[in-house]
């Protein structure tokens, strides 16, 4: 009998466990309440960061973070009347930030990246789709040597994980991305990685691609599930019952209220990006730039220069923040002198950020429900191998990766 399985998400996770199902013969419907590629996957950077193994809790982050807090230059932002409800979570995610769990950490989140480029080409080519998906170097932008040495910690786990730059300095710098500023004095070039000009008209496409090979999008909100036989048998949504065999969540951070339903806590918060497109844009990059100063990334797409990043907590109902953009901005001007564009654009949006950094993937228990979801900061770079593996689960094929790091259930034991 064919299966049916429920994707409850229309972003890039949603969609390439999808698409990947369909492809192992289920018949699939996608739910959100979003049309397809709207949400969390519209707005990021489009990087296909292969070498992202390293999390945001590395060692001396600790001691660090109060006084980046407090430097109205580092992208770093905290809405203090939400810090009571973030504190339990903050707690969790400090406490990771030590050497052992940086290198568990960075071992479970290579695996999920390291070969993304492969994984959107293998997921778009028989779709037609493929000119969606561009190869490029991704280039670490730095003032000295010395900002670079500091960062070394860094640059070591991604070596460990077959990453390693090729430095380029000196007059060369201009040479091979002339509209950079003159204080940026050494790029570390990462070959071999790409990105997406349109990330949210990419996942837009692969959903008709999708539609068109015989699977179903209902836009519905899913307020809960049928577990009375002890296994899912249907989701109810504000569109009516939908029954099915399976369910995967790939919802982002609007995981965590479906999951509490299960009866597992998961201490997950948003981490709040912004982004500013620069319409029409001329003076920017040939390729994806981190500018590593203020931690964003500046990516030519078809409707400009995005430049893209920030961290700032603050909860999923708060108003976009005005210093963050203004940061954005201000750092996008001095990092690119001659950037011009013919308008703004400025978005927000929410990264799915569990405690310790890496993704939920699996059945919780034997219930048939399997989680997809928890990306932080890897979602399109990690999407399609997450849906891959995931649809590998549903359907009894082997998947060839340990993925005791990204069991649902480790956060049951508190």
């Amino acid at each position: 009998m064919t299966r049916h399985v429920v994707v409850v998400g229309a972003g890039i996770v949603g969609v390439s466990s999808a698409i990947w199902l369909q492809r192992a013969g289920a018949q699939v419907t996608i739910i959100d309440r979003a049309a397809p590629g709207t949400g969390t996957s519209h707005g990021n950077a489009g990087v296909l960061a292969a070498c992202a193994v390293a999390p945001v809790t590395a060692p001396g982050l600790i001691a660090k973070a109060p006084a980046m807090l407090l430097n109205p230059d580092v992208p770093l932002y905290l809405r203090l009347p939400y810090l009571p409800r973030l504190l339990p979570w903050l707690a969790k995610y400090l406490r990771v930030a030590n050497d052992r769990d940086t290198r568990r950490i960075a071992q479970g989140l290579a695996p999920i990246v390291s070969d993304s480029v492969d994984q959107h080409k293998s997921l778009t080519a028989d779709l037609g789709l493929s000119d969606w998906v561009r190869d490029s170097d991704y280039v670490f932008a730095y003032r000295n040597r010395a900002a670079f040495d500091a960062e070394a910690y860094t640059w070591a786990l991604r070596a460990e994980a077959g990453f390693a730059p090729e430095l380029i300095e000196g007059p060369q710098i201009h040479e091979y991305e002339p509209t950079l500023g003159p204080d940026i004095h050494l790029l570390a070039t990462m070959r071999d990685h790409g990105f997406i000009r349109d990330p949210g008209g990419y996942v837009g496409a692969l959903a008709r691609a999708f539609e068109q090979g015989g699977g179903t999008i209902l836009q519905a909100e899913v307020k809960d599930f049928d577990l009375s036989g002890g296994a899912i048998s249907g989701v109810e949504t504000t569109q009516g019952r939908v029954a099915c065999d399976d369910i995967v969540l790939a919802t982002g951070v609007w995981s965590k209220p479906l999951m509490a339903k299960l009866g597992l806590n998961v201490p997950l918060e948003s981490e709040r990006g912004y982004h500013v497109i620069f319409e029409g844009a001329t003076g920017g990059p040939a390729r994806p730039v981190m500018i590593a100063s203020g931690k964003f990334v500046a990516t030519p797409m078809a409707q400009g220069l995005r430049c893209a990043g920030i961290l700032e907590f603050g909860g999923l109902d708060a108003a976009p923040s005005k210093a963050p953009l203004a940061l954005l901005r201000r750092q996008a001007k001095a990092a690119f002198p001659q950037l011009e564009a013919t308008r703004e654009i400025e978005w927000l949006g929410h990264r799915p950020a569990p405690s310790d950094s890496l993704p939920l993937i699996g059945q919780v228990g034997t219930s048939r429900v399997f989680t997809a979801f928890g990306h932080h900061h890897i979602g399109l770079t990690g999407g399609p191998k997450t849906g891959r593996l995931v649809a590998g689960l549903v359907m009894g094929q082997p998947v060839n990766t340990d993925l005791q790091p990204y069991a649902p259930q480790r956060f049951s034991r508190g």
